[in-house]
């Protein structure tokens, strides 16, 4: 078990959520890791209006910090799904992707990249990761995001 997966188990135990039929449902928490405002804001505003809770991060050290700070929260909740960009300062996403799955972290991933090639394509894939190439349509994305987190 990795220490994010422990970390994850053992705040949840102090914490449980307990699924009251009364207790709404919690949406859907999505991270949000991209460089740029506008487009940061941009695909914020599309993923609320579908109903998910956004989560923002201007760079690759504050993916990290988010993760973390979900899982401390007084109802720890790690994010049901990360969108990052690619080229960003501190990590890029690539190296936040390999170091979740160095940690067995399962969470669903979409890298968005200006400079996807075949390499990024077949190293995203080997993660378990999807890629969308910008310019991309955001009704893509939005696809993207609901084909990950339809229950299963």
């Amino acid at each position: 078990m990795s220490r994010l997966q422990w970390m994850a188990e053992h705040l949840l135990k102090e914490h449980p959520e307990g699924k009251d039929a009364q207790e709404p449902q919690e949406p859907l928490r999505v991270l949000l890791a991209e460089d740029q405002p506008e487009m940061r804001s941009l695909i914020r505003s599309a993923l609320v209006r579908d109903g998910y809770e956004v989560i923002e991060a201007e760079d690759g050290p504050a993916v990290i910090r988010a993760i973390i700070s979900g899982l401390v929260e007084e109802r720890a909740r790690a994010p049901d799904l990360i969108i990052t960009d690619m080229r960003m300062p501190g990590y890029t996403g690539l190296e936040v992707l390999a170091r979740l799955r160095r940690e067995d972290w399962p969470t669903p991933v979409i890298l968005i990249t200006a400079f996807g090639d075949e390499a990024l394509h077949a190293e995203a894939a080997r993660l378990r990761a999807r890629v969308l190439d910008k310019p991309f349509e955001l009704e893509d994305l939005r696809a993207a995001v609901r084909a990950l987190l339809k229950p299963h």
